[in-house]
């Protein structure tokens, strides 16, 4: 690590969700409080905070949930600074995903502890904080959001977040899947899926992922990257395809497809063509 402070900072405007990357090796926040809550991933170093006569140290993949109102300091904890990840979630965007997880309005989650040890949970965010760079399909970086939050929330804060069986919805699931199919090119969000089948956005995400084994947003990529592959074979252009098929664009259509099928559409069409 150099001794330079830095930092990135910005905002989902979909989610209406502010979002910071920093290095911090001179910085320390005095003591200060929010209107929204702080939600942070110690990605390297060690980072500290004083919080109600309290003083926490953070290590790599700790997770620290702040929440509104409460005062707090931040600084290095050791002469090589910290890396973190923040997100800074408003009590509305809160509360909209509490009532989303338990179908009650007007909740705000309270986090019992300030400081917590989870490692899957501290990847899960840091796949979605990197996702929220600049993840352009509403269904992706909405469900990922909904699932982190259920993690975060039904782990950690005073909200029961239901986790018996998943009860099967066929039908709403059949509904969403056919209406995927027939508007895969469009940007679909997650509430637009809830409210053709009358399900909430968390449930919809469970029920299609037990009736379907895959949840909306993976089985929208799948068609979309299906239907790539058939106008490849009928050697239309790549970027033309991007977009038929609902891709922001020709590289965004590359990531996905690399993952799905493994290679670039570029080598399938040479491979699809040259044969």
């Amino acid at each position: 690590m150099n001794s330079k402070d830095t930092t990135q900072f910005w905002r989902h405007d979909a989610l209406g969700l502010d979002l910071m990357q920093a290095y911090f090796v001179n910085h320390a926040y005095p003591r200060h409080s929010h209107d929204h809550y702080v939600i942070c991933m110690i990605e390297q170093g060690v980072q500290s905070f004083t919080l109600k006569g309290t003083k926490y140290y953070t290590p790599p993949s700790g997770l620290i949930f702040i929440n509104p109102g409460v005062i707090h300091t931040g600084e290095p904890a050791t002469e090589n600074g910290f890396v973190l990840r923040s997100i800074y979630p408003s009590v509305e965007l809160m509360q909209t995903a509490v009532y989303r997880l338990t179908g009650h309005q007007n909740h705000l989650p309270f986090f019992r502890d300030a400081r917590v040890d989870d490692a899957a949970l501290a990847y899960q965010f840091y796949q979605l904080h990197e996702l929220l760079k600049d993840e352009p399909d509403p269904l992706v970086y909405e469900t990922q959001f909904m699932l982190t939050m259920q993690n975060m929330i039904g782990r950690y804060a005073d909200v029961v977040v239901e986790k018996r069986p998943c009860s099967l919805e066929p039908r709403a699931v059949y509904q969403a899947r056919d209406y995927l199919e027939a508007n895969y090119a469009a940007a679909i969000s997650l509430d637009d899926l809830a409210q053709i089948t009358s399900l909430s956005p968390y449930h919809l995400i469970r029920a299609f992922h037990a009736e379907i084994g895959m949840p909306p947003h993976a089985y929208l990529q799948d068609i979309r990257i299906r239907r790539a592959q058939r106008l490849i074979r009928q050697n239309m252009p790549l970027a033309d395809i991007a977009y038929a098929v609902g891709f922001s664009s020709q590289s965004h259509m590359t990531r996905r497809f690399k993952k799905f099928v493994g290679i670039t559409p570029g080598q399938y069409a040479k491979a699809i063509l040259s044969s």
